[in-house]
């Protein structure tokens, strides 16, 4: 079990970075608009809160991903707290998004869905 929660938890890493290079390094290019369903016009105004909001993105993958390290070094503790601090805030982020823009319920679902299931599977690995 430790080891798929592991594999989601890199799945989730993987996936919030391709998030922060959408959102901090393509914002304003037509297929990261089409994405995020932005006009040139407000990706524009938003570019800068969107580089920010990136790089917390990849700061959250970077977690996961020595989190995993950690692991593969045999330091489970350390591990532990890494990856679930990792993948917690990026669960975490995805309910804040679907309660505060029930209609990005579908960002949330992609964007939530790996860090519940590490989550789960993690907990259960860890317990028994």
């Amino acid at each position: 079990m430790i080891t798929a929660g592991l594999a989601f938890a890199a799945l989730a890493a993987l996936l919030h970075v391709y998030i922060f290079t959408m959102e901090s390094l393509t914002w304003t290019s037509p297929r990261t608009r089409a994405a995020f369903g932005t006009t040139p016009e407000e990706a524009e105004t938003t570019k800068l809160l969107a580089f920010n909001q990136g790089f917390y993105n990849l700061f959250l993958g970077i977690v996961a991903g020595i989190g995993i390290a950690e692991f593969a070094m045999r330091h489970q503790a350390v591990g532990a707290a890494l990856v679930f601090a990792g993948v917690g805030s990026m669960a975490a982020a995805a309910v804040v998004l679907v309660v505060s823009a029930p209609d990005k319920a579908r960002a949330a679902v992609t964007q939530g869905i790996f860090p519940l299931i590490s989550i789960v599977l993690l907990v259960i690995g860890l317990a028994t």
